[in-house]
């Protein structure tokens, strides 16, 4: 297939709700392949479809372990039905190269979606795993939802983002997550290992 270009931070269509996919089709399936290619050219364990400019509900991931063989999952109009236990991670994303900052997530989740063959199964990320986490971050930015809405400091992410020629955090867009911040404290105010859609494998790991 091919490698597309990967929209950046700053871009408005990264603030834009996809829509459903009525059919799978040859064409959606050919963009999936896209990105997959797309994905792994760019060391990435995610990727919507909104962020190679296309405003669909579908996002691809793949968090084998690199010594593993790829494994890449499709997800076709993916709802979340199931969270719980807030829990902090630092994660980065491919739209915003090389920068990094903690936010909040859950630790576990439960999605349903589509298969390439348009079938429906369910997927299930546990224990804040990476798993969990990066079907978490590729399932906001169908909602035009970003990872630094989710973030803990607004200042430290603002300096890094400044370092890499990126505009600020957007205010209006940050979420109230004010009693997931409270549990992440209670529970010893830990944060889990780089969670990156962007690069090397979330884990600083290279396929």
């Amino acid at each position: 297939m091919s490698i597309r270009k990967i929209v950046k931070y700053g871009d408005p269509i990264l603030r834009q709700k996809s829509k459903e996919i009525s059919k799978v089709s040859k064409k959606i399936k050919i963009l999936a392949e896209d990105m997959i290619d797309t994905m792994y050219a760019n060391r990435g364990v995610g990727l919507a479809a909104v962020q190679v400019g296309e405003l669909l509900r579908m996002f691809v991931i793949d968090v084998s372990d690199p010594n593993e063989r790829y494994n890449p999952i499709v997800l076709i109009n993916p709802k979340l039905i199931k969270k719980d236990t807030p829990v902090a991670c630092s994660e980065g994303c491919l739209s915003f190269p090389e920068v990094f900052t903690d936010v909040r997530r859950y630790a576990n989740v439960t999605f349903k979606a589509l298969d390439m063959h348009g079938k429906p199964f369910i997927i299930e990320g546990k224990d804040g795993e990476l798993l969990a986490r990066a079907l978490q971050h590729e399932y906001d930015h169908l909602d035009g939802i970003m990872f630094i809405d989710h973030v803990r400091n607004r200042f430290d992410a603002d300096e890094k983002l400044a370092e890499k020629g990126l505009p600020p955090v957007q205010p209006e867009y940050l979420l109230d997550e004010s009693e997931m911040e409270d549990v992440i404290i209670a529970n010893g105010n830990k944060v889990i290992d780089k969670v990156d859609e962007n690069e090397e494998n979330v884990e600083e790991e290279e396929k």
